[in-house]
């Protein structure tokens, strides 16, 4: 970027470059700055919830409450991620046919 493009002084620019924030960072669940809100009904399922929030390393609020219903929604979304998936690559018009042929993917299968 050239001097004659920032209309003003070039202090001011540099200094306003060099400060910020990262606005775009995405804030995890399960971690110390957004933890897991899990409502249970016992101590004994909140002694099974600990367990499994150990077992995964996840910081979660547990909250013992016998009135309300039992709500571990955001608690099984963290531990159970859906997996990417991956698709097979379809193969291209000159390359040997995938079932074998022994013939190009265009002249059998295509």
């Amino acid at each position: 970027m050239s001097k004659c493009f920032f209309k003003g002084r070039i202090e001011t620019r540099l200094n306003h470059v060099m400060s910020g924030y990262n606005v775009n960072r995405d804030v995890k669940a399960g971690t110390e700055e957004a933890p897991v809100s899990v409502v249970v009904n016992s101590e004994a399922r909140k002694a099974e919830i600990e367990a499994l929030v150990a077992e995964h390393a996840i910081v979660a609020n547990i909250v013992v409450d016998a009135a309300q219903e039992e709500n571990t929604v955001e608690l099984d979304t963290v531990i159970n991620k859906p997996k990417t998936i991956v698709f097979e690559k379809t193969p291209n018009r000159n390359d040997p046919c995938s079932c074998g042929s022994g013939k190009k993917y265009k002249k059998c299968c295509a």
